[in-house]
């Protein structure tokens, strides 16, 4: 066998390098002119953020131990005395407490809502479980209605209630609930989201605050996870989410300033509700609307960190991002709407105007997730290529540090998975970051309502077929372009610092890459097969 040797032309070769040298010049000639000093702005704009967030992490973190320390329970902080019969009154001693439990197509979970809601532990004729089905199937629509018979059959005053459209999505529910003649008797309203299923005592341990504090407006409780150790994505959220109730609501509930409904697993005092202006859907968080709105008036919220109602975390990437994007753009949309209107009352003290501003809405709202995604994602590897620009290891390694550690104390058992977290949030500050563009900026997706999967018992039922069928690959559901995008910066900036670099990013950079692959290749969660 003979070998032949290829010969590149003298002509193409020089062609290649001419093309080398040029790029080369034009880069010389803008990277000092305009790439330094844009790339040392935007370093130094990060780094006040990230010193924004490191004083609002380490300021909740004393607080929190305080707390702790000085034992600030709120049976200390407010009058609370157990529910007593009354001879002479009788039932009617009790509060009439409606309980409103809306849903969209939730195959898996009604019954477990219906049933976890009718199992609450009250007089009977002193509550009313109100049903608001807004579900477009018509089999689920039977199912429910026909649910919501059985317990009625039992002695359990139980309304199934429709509409003729979806108008305002949850918000528009709620709203058409509370027009219900029967409402106006009641004086509180506990709101339980399809999948939440509360302890019976429930209502024993939240409406005495209410009865006996008439400044409180809200009573909220504290998620409990029954999915949590279903995949290492549903372990990541529960990292998130403790420390968003371990630490956020008890501090802005300790301190008397502000926290955020969420949306269910609370009580409202009605007369609170009505005099806030009741539901508004003009953004996708209608729940933080409320509160803002009800604590504009003076109401005072407390959170019951002890009280847990359990719930399910979205398993499935794609239910997932539909509800991280509700829950950036939302808060980011409500903050361009009500800022003027916040500077502007005169009924709350500038105390909880600079925390509800600053503190709820700027840091945690919008810094938070911009600063995640900018400036580990895109400024710093960017400064591999321009080692011109450097980083100070206090605002790389110290307080990014910090802040991780601060973070994840709100789940000891997750500790070991720091590093995956990490990578993780910093995958999904992308679609966090788009949302809160989309939410100040008031344009695209802004008003986008998809429902969060829930999966229920699916998910074991799935687990259990011996054969399950083996997904389709659909191009469009598993490949996520931004992601995969994003992946190849980090790879090309962590190889370029691994042949010409100084700072030895590219361990960093290598692993956010795999990270965002893995996640742009849809291998994250769970796959339930609907088939």
């Amino acid at each position: 066998m003979e070998y032949t040797t290829r010969v590149i032309p003298e002509s193409f070769r020089g062609a290649r390098d001419d093309f080398t040298l040029q790029f080369s010049m034009v880069w010389d000639q803008i990277k000092a002119p305009l790439i330094v000093p844009l790339l040392r702005l935007a370093v130094a704009v990060c780094l006040i953020m990230s010193v924004m967030l490191f004083i609002e992490r380490v300021y909740m973190g004393v607080v929190i131990i305080l707390i702790k320390l000085f034992g600030r329970r709120p049976e200390k902080r407010y009058k609370w005395e157990p529910m007593k019969d009354d001879v002479e009154l009788g039932n009617s001693g009790y509060p009439m407490v409606l309980i409103q439990v809306p849903m969209y197509n939730e195959r898996e979970v009604y019954q477990l809502s219906i049933g976890a809601a009718c199992g609450l532990s009250w007089p009977s004729d002193r509550i009313i479980i109100q049903v608001l089905d807004d579900s477009t199937d018509p089999t689920i629509k039977d199912m429910v209605e026909l649910e919501c018979q059985r317990w009625a059959s039992k002695g359990i005053n139980i309304k199934y209630e429709i509409r003729d459209n979806r108008n305002g999505y949850k918000a528009g529910a709620l709203k058409e609930g509370m027009k219900r003649s029967y409402v106006k008797n009641c004086d509180y309203v506990a709101i339980f989201d399809a999948d939440f299923q509360p302890e019976p005592d429930f209502l024993w341990r939240t409406i005495p605050f209410l009865v006996h504090n008439p400044e409180i407006g809200l009573v909220q409780a504290r998620w409990k996870f029954v999915n949590a150790d279903e995949c290492l994505m549903t372990r990541m959220q529960e990292m998130s989410l403790n420390y968003h109730f371990s630490v956020e609501q008890e501090v802005g509930s300790s301190t008397y300033a502000f926290f955020g409904f969420n949306g269910t697993a609370g009580v409202w005092r009605i007369a609170a509700l009505n005099e806030a202006g009741g539901w508004k859907d003009r953004t996708t968080v209608e729940d933080m609307d409320l509160a803002v709105r009800a604590s504009l008036k003076g109401w005072k919220f407390l959170y019951l960190d002890d009280l847990r109602v359990k719930n399910e975390l979205p398993s499935t990437f794609k239910a997932y991002r539909y509800q991280q994007h509700r829950w950036s753009c939302g808060p980011a949309n409500l903050f361009r709407k009500m800022i003027k209107e916040i500077v502007m009352n005169k009924k709350v003290t500038l105390w909880k105007k600079v925390h509800v501003i600053y503190s709820f809405f700027f840091v945690r709202k919008i810094v938070a997730h911009i600063i995640t995604f900018v400036f580990y994602c895109v400024v710093l590897p960017l400064t591999v290529v321009v080692p011109e620009v450097e980083v100070p290891k206090w605002g790389l390694v110290y307080i990014p540090s910090i802040i991780t550690v601060l973070n994840s104390v709100g789940t000891p058992r997750s500790l070991h998975l720091v590093i995956f977290w990490i990578v993780f949030e910093n995958v999904i500050s992308l679609h966090r970051t788009k949302a809160t563009f989309i939410g100040l900026l008031e344009t695209g997706r802004v008003n986008e309502w998809i429902v969060t999967e829930k999966l229920g018992d699916a998910l074991k039922a799935n687990k259990s077929t011996k054969a399950p069928k083996k997904p389709r690959f659909r191009l469009g559901e598993r490949l996520h372009l931004l992601e995969i995008l994003t992946g190849f910066y980090l790879l090309t900036c962590g190889l370029y610092d691994l042949a010409y670099g100084q700072y030895r990013y590219y361990l960093y950079l290598f692993v956010q890459a795999v990270a965002f692959f893995i996640v742009g290749t849809g291998y994250v969660g769970t796959f339930v097969s609907h088939s």
